[in-house]
C-alpha cells in the first residue's frame, strides 16, 4: 500500500513537473539578457512591490534571462548610468554575458543610452520605453519654479531618499532632486543628445535609425510610448497624473513625457492608450479596458530582438 502511494506521488510530481516545462515559452528567448531599468523616483522593489509589475516574470516565462537595475532614484543621467554600468560588468563577469539588451522607462531611457554611448561593446539594443529623450515639459516646469531648499525640494528629496533606502540602494546619500530635474529638461537633454547622437530622430517629431554604431559597435534603437491620462478609474495614479502634470504640456502625452519627446531610433509606437504607470503595468496591473497589455507588449518586443539575432 505505501509503495503504491509513493508510485502515485511520483506520478503526481513527473505530471507537475511536464507541464510547468510545456507552459515554458521560448517567444521571449532573446539571444542577449535583458535588463529592465527605472525612471525617475523609480525603484526595483520597495515593500515587496515591484517597479515593473509581472513584467519579469512574464519575459521569463516565456524564455527570457532578465536582469532588473537598481540605480539613484534621482541623479543625474550621467551618475545613473555610471550605476548601470558597473551592474552590467558584474552581471558580465558573473554570468559570462557579453551584451545586453537595454530597456528603460522615463529617466531610464536616457540612462540606458549613456551606458550604451560609454560602453557600446556591452549592448546589443537599447530600447526607451516613453524616454525622456527631449525633456519632459514638467521638469521645465520644476527646473524654472523650484527654490533651492525651500518645502517642495526638502519634501521630494526625503521621499527619493525614503525611495532607495527601502530599494537598498547604496547612493542613498547622493540623491540630487536639482541634478535629476535639470538633466530631464529640454535644455539638459539637449546638451545630452549632443553628446550622445545615435539614434537621434532624422526630423522633428519623427523617427531616427533602427540600426546605429557606435565606435564600430552596431546598436539597434527603438522606443515606445502612449498619450493618454486617465486609463482606469480604479487607478488613482491617473487622477494624480492628471490634475499635478498634464496641465504643463503642449502636446499629446501620458502624462509625464510628451509624444514627440519620446522618439528616439525606430519609433514603434508612440500613442498606445497608455499613461506613464500604464507602460511598466502600474498601479497594480490597473490598466484601460481596451488598452492593449503591457506584459504581452514586453513579450512581443523581445520576440522582436529574438528576430534579428539579439
Amino acid at each position: 500500500m505505501i509503495l503504491s502511494l509513493l508510485r502515485r506521488s511520483l506520478t503526481a510530481l513527473m505530471l507537475i513537473a511536464t507541464l510547468s516545462v510545456a507552459h515554458a515559452g521560448t517567444t521571449a528567448q532573446t539571444r542577449h539578457p535583458i535588463v529592465l531599468v527605472h525612471g525617475f523616483m523609480g525603484f526595483n522593489s520597495v515593500l515587496g512591490i515591484p517597479y515593473w509589475y509581472k513584467i519579469p516574470e512574464a519575459l521569463r516565462k516565456e524564455g527570457a534571462t532578465v536582469y532588473i537595475a537598481s540605480v539613484n532614484p534621482s541623479q543625474s543621467t550621467e551618475y545613473r548610468g555610471e550605476e548601470l554600468i558597473r551592474q552590467m560588468q558584474q552581471w558580465a563577469a558573473k554570468d559570462g554575458v557579453q551584451k545586453f539588451n537595454l530597456i528603460g522607462h522615463s529617466h531610464g531611457g536616457p540612462t540606458v543610452r549613456y551606458a550604451a554611448g560609454v560602453m557600446p561593446a556591452m549592448v546589443a539594443s537599447v530600447t526607451t520605453v516613453a524616454g525622456a529623450n527631449f525633456g519632459s515639459e514638467v521638469a521645465d516646469q520644476l527646473e524654472s519654479s523650484m527654490t533651492p531648499g525651500a518645502l517642495f525640494e526638502q519634501t521630494a528629496t526625503g521621499l527619493a531618499k525614503l525611495i532607495s533606502y527601502l530599494n537598498g540602494t547604496p547612493s542613498t546619500s547622493d540623491v540630487n532632486l536639482r541634478a535629476a530635474v535639470d538633466s530631464l529638461s529640454a535644455t539638459g537633454m539637449a546638451k545630452f543628445n549632443a553628446r550622445f547622437p545615435a539614434g537621434a530622430p532624422t526630423t522633428p517629431c519623427g523617427s531616427g535609425p533602427e540600426i546605429a554604431a557606435i565606435d564600430g559597435h552596431p546598436i539597434r534603437w527603438y522606443s515606445v510610448s502612449g498619450t493618454a491620462v486617465k486609463t482606469n478609474g480604479w487607478d488613482i495614479s491617473d487622477l494624480l497624473l492628471d490634475t499635478f502634470a498634464s496641465k504643463y504640456f503642449s502636446e499629446e502625452h501620458d502624462g509625464l513625457v510628451g509624444r514627440c519627446a519620446s522618439h528616439w531610433g525606430k519609433v514603434l509606437k508612440d500613442n498606445y492608450d497608455w499613461n506613464h504607470l500604464d507602460e511598466i503595468n502600474q498601479v497594480f496591473g490597473l490598466v484601460g479596458r481596451s488598452a492593449p497589455s503591457p506584459l504581452a507588449f514586453y513579450v512581443q518586443h523581445a520576440n522582436r530582438l529574438k528576430q534579428v539575432g539579439l
